[in-house]
């Protein structure tokens, strides 16, 4: 009966899906934070988890209010960053409530929910790498673009506290968390020159956020990480976009701008 249930959900979310261009298909909610939690619920209450994305849908499950590690499949209205940046903020405040259709990491629950229920399974506030400072991942309120800032951070975090070669997100094994795929052989060997523009790094990371002019373009997501390295003010550029050949087409690395040189060069 539960598989029965979850494919009427996730052929509600393919006619969603299909109305779309193959180019947006990329962009479509869940390819921002890999985990979301439930929020707003009493502790002694249950989240409804519904057939259809509205209270007119029959209950089907239900979520604890201290449920975490949530995926998200989609969720209506479609509301894409490319809209989103479209709509005047008297259109934004006319849309109907806005529905996600969730599953638990063990697939062993899925069905629509309120979106004022959910937020991000993780915190903004990301610790720069070994310097005992802290930096602020500033996100702008999209989860797809805040996602990719936040997968920028981890990367600087994952280089600092790497223990082993298979940890090195630089490395084969853990690039494909990161980067693009294919980019593996042209990460060999490189590591702190394409995070600081240099070998080695004593200062700290000041700032990590979507560029403020230009967040994203055509499907490609920038983010700025500005930081000090031995008294110098830098800044890394990190182009980002959805990769068609990982599984869930997830936001991905391909592309690093420094003053004066690009990575892969």
């Amino acid at each position: 009966m539960r598989k029965y249930l979850f494919g009427m959900l996730m052929s509600a979310a393919t006619v969603v899906a299909t109305t779309l261009a193959t180019g947006a298909l990329a962009e479509i909610d869940g390819h921002g934070p890999d985990a979301w939690r439930v929020t707003g619920v009493a502790a002694d209450d249950v989240l409804n988890m519904r057939m259809g994305p509205g209270t007119q849908y029959l209950v089907i499950d239900s979520l604890p209010p201290d449920a975490r590690g949530l995926q998200q499949v989609t969720c209506v209205p479609l509301l894409i960053p490319s809209i989103y940046h479209r709509l005047s903020e008297a259109q934004r405040a006319d849309l109907p409530q806005r529905w996600c259709l969730m599953q638990t990491a063990d697939f062993a629950k899925a069905g629509w929910v309120a979106q004022r229920f959910l937020m991000e399974d993780v915190d903004l506030a990301s610790t720069a790498p070994d310097t005992g400072a802290q930096v602020a991942v500033e996100g702008i309120g999209d989860a797809m673009i805040d996602g990719a800032a936040r997968l920028v951070a981890d990367l600087y975090t994952a280089f600092e506290a790497q223990r082993s070669a298979a940890e090195n997100p630089f490395g084969a094994t853990a690039a494909p968390r990161y980067f693009f795929s294919g980019m593996e052989p042209a990460l060999a060997g490189h590591g702190a020159d394409v995070l600081y523009d240099a070998q080695d790094f004593q200062g700290r990371i000041v700032r990590i956020a979507p560029d403020a002019d230009r967040p994203m373009m055509r499907g490609m997501i920038t983010v700025n990480v500005d930081f000090v390295n031995f008294g110098q003010m830098q800044r890394a550029v990190f182009s980002l976009r959805a990769d068609p050949n990982q599984p869930g087409a997830p936001v991905r690395i391909f592309r690093v701008d420094h003053s004066d040189w690009s990575f892969p060069e």
